[in-house]
């Protein structure tokens, strides 16, 4: 199979090019390295035997059609993104740039080239909005309530996927992701908590909690992720499926967890809460188990220790 990951070398989109490149196939990788890096494929290249291409580009480029179309994939994951909810605040129009108007160049790409299929990242805390927590964990038929820019773009990209189908005969997959996290994540800037908490933990650095923290996320490992997205590229056509684990974890519990791992301070600094924050998230993963075969397969105590070896260095 030949494959396209947009964003594949970020956090998330590297791990998968490894694991596609693990099963034999060929990637191009289409990313602005705004957020990832080529040190994230530095593995990956060097074990490819000439199967891996990164082409430099920004999704608000025309060229990135060019890109997709010349790529001739059969498959296309589409992962890069403007991810950061603050920063679609303060600048809506650049967010959908990128996230709307970016995902119709890669599917106007794909169509030229006579892709089979768009597997597309969404985001299930921003798709669903603040949702009743009676409801949790949410599943797929909870109705689409986004509350920020980001959540809008990442919705009107959906509504492009079904469109496409319906004109071009393209097929497709989305994901809302829950909190994804694992070796490779950013512990700056716009980063997940995981990462953050590892980071500071580590350099004995102060970690900071907003609010009570008992707002809860629901946190999955990277592994796991990349899992949905192979299990994607042959299942699943037409449908959107939530990729988390169904178990909510507090802020405070996961910072006591990751403490606890590195030996750091039993408490962390208290702040106010941040605005716009969701109080309780989660995604129910039963229709994924169904329909994809997928389950998550790393327990957070796990996942946290692994994260934190890679963060040190050392191989988990």
């Amino acid at each position: 199979m030949r494959a396209v990951v947009t964003g594949g070398a970020g956090f998330i989109g590297s791990t998968l090019v490894d694991r596609l490149l693990a099963d034999g196939h060929e990637v191009v990788v289409l990313d602005d390295l705004s957020t990832g890096s080529e040190e994230n494929l530095a593995d990956a290249r060097s074990s490819a035997d000439g199967r891996l291409r990164l082409e430099v580009v920004d999704l608000r480029e025309d060229r990135s059609i060019e890109l997709v179309a010349a790529a001739a994939a059969d498959v296309v994951f589409h992962l890069a993104a403007q991810a950061d909810v603050r920063a679609s605040v303060d600048d809506p129009v650049n967010d959908a740039m990128v996230n709307v108007l970016g995902t119709l160049r890669v599917l106007e790409g794909a169509r030229v080239a006579g892709t089979r299929k768009v597997v597309v990242a969404a985001s299930g805390g921003t798709l669903y909005g603040d949702a009743d927590p009676a409801l949790l964990p949410l599943d797929e038929s909870t109705a689409h309530r986004p509350e920020s820019p980001y959540g809008a773009s990442k919705l009107a990209a959906g509504t492009y996927l079904r469109v496409y189908e319906s004109l071009y005969g393209i097929r497709w997959t989305e994901l809302a992701l829950a909190n994804v996290y694992g070796p490779r994540q950013d512990a700056d800037g716009e980063a997940g908590v995981v990462a953050i908490f590892a980071g500071r933990l580590l350099a004995g650095e102060a970690c900071t909690v907003y609010g009570s923290g008992g707002q809860t996320r629901d946190f999955v490992f990277v592994d796991d992720v990349v899992e949905a997205f192979v299990a994607a590229a042959d299942r699943g056509d037409g449908r959107l499926f939530n990729i988390g684990t169904g178990v909510e974890t507090s802020v405070n519990g996961l910072y006591r967890s990751m403490a606890e791992v590195v030996d750091g301070p039993d408490e962390p600094l208290r702040a106010p809460a941040r605005t716009g924050e969701l109080e309780r998230s989660a995604l129910d993963p039963s229709l994924a188990a169904e329909v994809l075969g997928w389950r998550p397969g790393v327990a957070l105590d796990d996942g946290i220790r692994r994260t934190v070896d890679w963060f040190r260095g050392t191989d988990s």
